[in-house]
């Protein structure tokens, strides 16, 4: 083997890639990531990535290349990202909008040169994809290439490192809960500053969230800190707390419908995780008192942190910080991070003063380039290095940053500016109520509101509207619609699913209009059973 191929190059040295290689060499037959039963040393990974490297020059792939990835959570979908950037060539992990059009127009936008599918995700390509494909883990139709036997008749020894570090390396989705998901992309030097995050070699990070997402930055600062990655399928609860307790999970991240659910299962109490060092929340909106209800239950662990995919993390609240004994902590962010400048914008254009509430905008090195092939969202929300986030939030006195929400999802009453986070938060702390999740509907200018109740029990709703308007006033009440639901629709990602939640809204109007009802009777679960990622 040639070992001047895995030292790092003095001139790559700062590029993930060009680490990672080296710390997977180190790493030796140390296993780095575990798979279902399978385990993979540090050595036999790095083999993988050096024999797809070779597969995809072999079919054209290299410098100006983009190979998108519809994959599952497995060894060789990481694989075949490093691989494509090792030889110059960038890479996305597609997500997955819940329609077929969706789909279709995502992979239009995106236009890869590569599609590389698995036999899980072979269902989800759309129709005529007008793009090449390869396979991965078996043949399916349309597959031209596989992959996957390519790489296995190449050797495992070192390739050069062609990485181009201005030159366009990874591609993120956003979540998508506002239509077909958005890609934000970067540079290798920007994406290597996005995962320049100290750790531990200690670290077990558990990824069970889809690699589209921040699940992949996850296993790049978990791998490049010489940790192990446990990968699992997706988010399942009880999977998640047997999971924790077998491999000693350290770290882990969910999106916050993910949390609360895994806070609220029976498992919790019986399940050994002392091995959890810290548990990170984001995505989603997270009431203070289901803030407070996570750390009660699983103790001194909880991250909560603000950030996007186009903007990386801006601020978290680390385990120290979340004071039982304080109740406004629950309502912060956390300290903005080294690094990051943050500015907040009135509604007429101005630059807001210390403390006042403005929208929110972010510059920091790990910042986006902008959307990929979305010319006209780029425009919008990048402007002169800074990215427009579309939140609302302010800085208090002791310099934490606090998030109200979405600008478009935000009600002036009486002049007291009222967010969904607020109604959630209010609703979550009547004893019917386990868990509720507010839309703005922007047509009718009123909330939607998919409540859940406690197993065995069913949602007060009468409670739910005295309940608001005791807070806020009877105007506020008066302008929510409130839908008692089996559980709230999540997308792929496990955000809460916006069309789906004002589908349900309907979906209950209509059977009112029938039934000459109630609308905020009836338990509805309007969701496709695929679509409760609980």
């Amino acid at each position: 083997m040639n070992k001047s191929l895995l030292r790092p190059d003095p001139k790559l040295q700062p590029v993930y890639v060009s680490r990672l290689v080296a710390r997977l060499d180190q790493a030796g037959s140390s296993i780095v990531l575990k798979y279902r039963d399978e385990t993979i040393t540090g050595h036999a990974f790095l083999a993988s990535i050096f024999r797809f490297a070779r597969a995809l020059s072999n079919i054209g792939v290299g410098p100006n290349s983009l190979v998108a990835l519809l994959a599952p959570n497995h060894p060789d979908a990481l694989a075949i990202r490093y691989a494509s950037n090792m030889i110059g060539a960038a890479a996305t992990y597609l997500s997955v909008p819940s329609s077929a059009e969706a789909r279709a127009t995502l992979l239009r936008q995106i236009a890869p040169s590569l599609l590389v599918v698995f036999p899980e995700t072979a269902s989800l390509v759309p129709d005529r994809p007008g793009v090449r494909i390869a396979a991965v883990g078996g043949r399916i139709a349309g597959g031209s290439v596989q992959l996957d036997v390519l790489a296995a008749g190449q050797p495992g020894e070192p390739v050069p490192c062609r990485v181009r570090p201005n030159g366009l390396a990874v591609i993120i989705s956003s979540g998508g809960s506002t239509g077909v998901p958005k890609g934000s992309w970067r540079s290798l030097s920007a994406y290597s500053a996005m995962v320049d995050v100290p750790t531990v070699a200690s670290r077990r990070q558990l990824v069970n969230g889809r690699l589209a997402y921040l699940s992949q930055v996850l296993v790049d600062i978990t791998l490049l800190g010489g940790g192990l990655v446990v990968l699992r399928d997706g988010f399942d609860e009880e999977d998640t707390l047997a999971t924790i307790e077998r491999d000693r999970i350290t770290d882990l991240f969910l999106v916050e419908p993910q949390l609360f659910a895994l806070m609220d299962h029976p498992d919790v109490a019986r399940r050994d995780l002392s091995s959890l060092r810290t548990l990170t929340h984001i995505g989603a909106s997270a009431p203070p008192t289901l803030r407070r209800r996570a750390r009660e239950r699983l103790g001194p662990i909880l991250v909560h942190t603000y950030g996007a995919s186009e903007m990386g993390i801006v601020s978290s609240l680390g385990p120290g910080d979340h004071d039982l004994a304080h109740p406004e902590t629950y309502t912060s962010a956390g300290r903005i991070h080294p690094g990051v400048e943050v500015r907040f914008r009135r509604p007429d254009g101005t630059l807001a003063n210390a403390g006042e509430v403005g929208g929110i905008e972010v510059r920091s090195p790990a910042i986006a380039g902008g959307y990929y092939n979305r010319p006209d969202l780029e425009a919008a929300a990048f402007r002169d290095g800074w990215y427009c986030s579309g939140d609302l939030g302010q800085l208090d006195a002791a310099g934490n940053l606090h998030i109200l929400g979405r600008a478009a999802d935000i009600a002036s009453i009486g002049g007291t500016m009222i967010s969904p986070t607020m109604i959630e938060d209010a609703l979550c702390r009547l004893p019917s109520v386990r868990y509720a999740v507010a839309v703005l509907d922007p047509a009718t200018a009123t909330w939607i509101v998919a409540v859940e109740a406690w197993p065995g029990s069913a949602v007060d709703v009468a409670g739910c509207t005295h309940g608001i308007g005791a807070e806020y006033g009877s105007e506020a009440a008066a302008l929510l619609r409130i839908v008692p639901v089996q559980r709230v629709p999540l997308t792929e990602q496990g955000k809460p699913d916006r069309e789906a939640i004002q589908t349900a809204v309907e979906t209950a109007t209509r059977g009112t209009a029938e039934t000459g009802g109630s609308a905020n009777v009836a338990e509805t679960d309007p969701s496709d059973p695929s679509r409760m990622r609980h």
